[in-house]
Order: C-alpha cells, then structure tokens, then sequence
C-alpha cells in the first residue's frame, strides 16, 4: 500500500515521502496514528505541489540571505560608549547595542544573530560575525569610542 508520510518516522522515511508498506502496518499503525494518509491521485498531487512550494521558498530565503551578506560584509560601525578615568566602560558592548546601530543604519539583524569573540569593555576596533544562516555568515567591523 502507498503512503504519504505525515510526520517523519524511524526506520520508514521523512515527513513529505511517498513510501510503500505493508497493508498491516499502514492501516494499523502509520495512518491510525496520523504518521501518514494513503496515497491517492489527490494527495499525491497535493505532495508535489507542497513540495515544490517549500523548494521555492527555501530559494527565496537563500536569495534574500546572500543580498544580506552583501549588504553587511565590510560595513565599519562606529558605537559611542560612557567610560571612567581609566578607560574601561561602564558595562560592556552587547549584540543589542551592535543590532539597534545596524537598526539605525537601515539594515535590520536579529541580535542573536550576531557573534562577539569576547565581552567589548575598551575601546578598540573589533571583527564581528554575523551568523545570517548555516551557509552564509558576514564580517562587520565595529569601532567603539568614548
């Protein structure tokens, strides 16, 4: 009996994957607890069509990620923090500070997504990752001043 996999199950396939199993363990297992639904003309075209929805998506996403890197590899941003007399600041340069100044500068970057080798407590020229996805990451450079 043909299958369409609902939910991604051990041993069977992914969610989205046409399969063949036994009348047995289709009827009594994969579609009794929702893993799956016969494979008919219907579902079948529903898949594909599913299928070639995500892949275009998934090309979006990755277009709109490269534009991002481009738009941030090499970009200088310049943060003005409070220090003391001896010139470390009060606290220290956070990925929020780095992600509103980008804000500032018209390109919006979730915070989290930002990567800082260490605390930034002095004033100094730094290099800053940006993790935008598994495949693209971009190098900032981030100029604290007093």
């Amino acid at each position: 009996m043909k299958v369409i996999l609902l939910k991604d199950v051990k041993g069977s396939g992914k969610a989205g994957d046409i399969i063949e199993a036994k009348d047995g363990f289709a009827m009594n297992f994969l579609i009794k607890r929702g893993l799956a639904k016969a494979a008919d003309a219907q579902a079948i075209n529903e898949n594909k069509n599913q299928k070639a929805a995500e892949a275009f998506h998934h090309a979006q996403m990755l277009k709109a990620n490269r534009e991002l890197k481009e738009k941030l590899d090499g970009i200088k941003v310049t943060i003005q923090m409070k220090s003391g007399e001896t010139g470390k600041f009060f606290g220290s340069v956070t990925n929020k500070e780095i992600a509103d100044k980008l804000s500032e500068m018209g390109i919006e970057v979730d915070k989290k997504k930002i990567v800082l080798q260490s605390n930034i407590k002095t004033a100094g020229v730094y290099p800053v990752t940006i993790k935008i996805s598994a495949e693209e990451t971009a190098k900032i450079t981030v100029d604290i001043i007093n």
